[in-house]
């Protein structure tokens, strides 16, 4: 089953000091879509090299470029591109020729079935160094325990969204190297399949290891959300609650001590420990509420619903 004639594809590429490889790029991609209807959108995240001259001299019509006014990160830069696209399936890959567009047609028949919302690469054979290797392993080894997604590669930046996925995501800090989960988290049904990975074809590397702690930062910040985002109240008010019937036990047991057996409590730690326990419990249990009344008003200034409808069948099945 082919594509109809009148779909559009999206092809989103970050690109940040990317001149000596951006040409190229654009050639493979020419070479592997040439069958279907698209636009090459590359987003220049304030490169410092002549990356933006580069692709301007191309002068490609299916080339569309966007140059942000700093340097954001990969992960606005992608949010740009996703906003700008108006393809019916988006396309996101990196600029760095790792990824291999020959792959994006393999990736479309499992989009057009319309049982998959994501596809995502799995980098077979990785032309990595081992300080982006490790880090990547241990990333998604704790992506797959904690959230008991099965997914094998979450750094594979080529994917295939249906439009309407791509639409919904909301990336911001690290949060690219999560894309898959955040889909997850919006209902999309995800397709793995392997993929070829190249080693750099020209350039250096942008990652580092201090990416490792932001990366674990936006992790915590995406379980909080899978898990609370809805009910923080089940969170912070079971956290407060806990403490203040510790803190509860500890000062009766210390009233007993006083009273009971005439000991002097005055300068014992565990009173501190009581009063603290409480005092942090009340807190907690505070947040919990005014989280819960922030996240009303979020859904309903903006009349915005806790779910996502993907089909209405009437009677027969007849979508609605």
């Amino acid at each position: 089953m082919s594509l109809p004639s009148n779909t559009l594809l999206s092809i989103v590429v970050p690109l940040y000091n990317e001149e000596d490889n951006v040409v190229l790029l654009t050639q493979k991609i020419h070479e592997s879509l040439n069958e279907y209807s698209y636009q090459i959108i590359y987003i220049d995240d304030f490169s410092t090299d002549n990356t933006r001259n580069v692709v301007k001299q191309m002068d490609d019509d299916k080339v569309h470029l966007i140059e942000l006014k700093k340097n954001y990160g990969q992960s606005l830069a992608l949010a740009a591109g996703i906003d700008y696209a108006e393809g019916d399936y988006i396309i996101t890959m990196d600029g760095d020729l790792q990824n291999d567009p020959s792959d994006i047609p393999q990736m479309l028949e499992f989009a057009k079935t319309d049982e998959y919302d994501l596809i995502t690469g799995i980098r077979q054979k990785r032309k990595d160094s081992l300080i982006k290797k490790i880090p990547s392993k241990i990333a998604n080894f704790l992506v797959r325990r904690v959230t008991k997604l099965d997914i094998k590669d979450n750094g594979c930046a080529l994917k295939v969204f249906t439009k309407d996925i791509a639409k919904g995501l909301n990336l911001y800090g690290e949060m690219h190297r999560f894309i898959t989960l955040l889909a997850h988290l919006e209902g999309a049904q995800i397709k793995q399949v392997p993929v070829k990975h190249h080693a750099r074809h020209a350039g250096v590397s942008k990652y580092g290891l201090e990416r490792v702690f932001k990366v674990v930062a936006d992790m915590m910040l995406l379980l909080f959300i899978r898990k609370y985002f809805q009910r923080p109240i089940h969170l912070f008010g079971i956290l407060g609650v806990l403490l203040i019937i510790l803190g509860t036990l500890i000062e009766t047991y210390l009233l007993i001590v006083k009273f009971g057996f005439g000991q002097d409590i005055g300068t014992r730690p565990l009173l501190i420990f009581g009063m603290m326990f409480i005092l942090g419990g009340i807190q907690l249990f505070t947040i919990g509420i005014v989280m819960e009344l922030l996240i009303r008003t979020y859904y309903e200034s903006q009349q915005k619903r806790p779910y996502r409808i993907k089909k209405i069948s009437i009677g027969d099945g007849k979508t609605a």
